[in-house]
C-alpha cells in the first residue's frame, strides 16, 4: 500500500467513525489556495476540524506523534480561512482521528476531541 493509499484508507475510516457517532460531514479534503483541512464536520452546533493521521500499526511513530506544532499552526490558518470563506461564527474545535492500519488490513480509529487549543 502506498502512502497516499494509506492516507485515503485512514480518511475513509475516520469519516465512517464520525458518521457512526452522529457527526454530519460538511467537507472532505477541503482546499482553498494553500490551505487544506482533512474533514470538517458538525455535531450539536459545533464545527469540528478533524485532522486525520494514519500510520501502519507497530511503526516507529504513532499517528498522534505526527501532529507537530508546525502542522497545528497550519491547521489553525486553514480553519480561519474556512470560517472566513463561509462566514461561520459557530463554536469550533480541533479534533484528531488517529488511525492504525494493521498487517491484515483492519483499521482502528482513536478519536480525540479538542486535540489542539484554538490559540487564534
Amino acid at each position: 500500500m502506498t502512502t497516499s493509499e494509506i492516507g485515503r484508507e485512514g480518511e475513509r475510516a475516520a469519516t465512517d467513525y464520525l458518521r457512526d457517532h452522529g457527526y454530519q460531514i460538511r467537507h472532505l479534503n477541503w482546499r482553498e489556495g494553500r490551505y487544506e483541512l482533512d474533514i470538517v464536520a458538525e455535531k450539536e452546533f459545533i464545527i469540528h476540524f478533524v485532522e486525520v493521521k494514519t500510520r501502519r500499526a507497530g511503526g516507529l511513530t504513532t499517528p498522534e506523534d505526527a501532529l507537530t506544532p508546525r502542522k497545528a499552526a497550519a491547521l489553525r490558518r486553514a480553519a480561519q480561512a474556512y470560517l472566513s470563506c463561509y462566514a461561520i461564527t459557530d463554536e469550533c474545535q480541533f479534533d484528531l482521528a488517529a488511525v492504525d492500519i494493521f498487517p491484515d488490513g483492519s483499521l482502528q480509529v482513536r478519536f480525540t476531541e479538542n486535540a489542539l487549543e484554538l490559540n487564534w
